[in-house]
């Protein structure tokens, strides 16, 4: 019996032994899994981070652009609003014959004898907000003629968009 004691006594230790190296093991996996996972989750988390820091200077980029877009048309509205203010300018010279044949051609749109509909500041308005979002000038001359009943919107098309070439 107390060999057989023994044997189990042995047996129950080197499955303790055997027990241990296994956990030992597994915490070993555990710890090496935990690793990979936390490093593999950081080089995502990096390359997200790369991506939508790209994506911000392009945004900003455009932004950018934009904001530049609008000081440049504001600019030119401003300069269109002193042509048609009547604001004095220089009498003589290249100069006053270009800024006369702006005036003269801005005046067209300006003139209320064509004013119906909505008006013929409604009108500039609709036309000048077509033309910065990119419509054709004939959807622009369409949409005035149907909405503000203007029989012949050239004047305020080329007074926004230029002359017709």
């Amino acid at each position: 019996m107390a060999s057989a004691a023994e044997r189990i006594g042995a047996i129950v230790e080197a499955a303790e032994r055997a027990a241990e190296s296994v956990i030992d093991d597994a915490e070993a996996q555990a710890r090496r899994y935990l690793e990979e996972t936390r490093a593999e989750a950081d080089r995502e988390a990096a390359e997200r981070r790369g991506s939508q820091a790209e994506l911000i200077a392009s945004l900003l980029a455009e932004a950018e652009a934009l904001r530049e877009q609008a000081g440049q048309m504001v600019e030119s509205l401003r300069r269109a609003e002193d042509e048609l203010g009547g604001k004095p300018r220089s009498e003589s010279g290249p100069e006053r014959r270009a800024e006369s044949a702006r005036a003269s051609h801005l005046a067209a749109v300006a003139n209320p004898g064509e004013e119906r509909g909505g008006g013929l500041a409604g009108a500039r308005l609709l036309a000048t907000q077509m033309a910065v979002s990119g419509s054709s000038r004939e959807e622009i001359s369409q949409r005035l003629k149907s909405g503000f009943e203007i029989e012949d919107p050239a004047a305020i098309l080329d007074a926004i968009l230029g002359p017709e070439d």
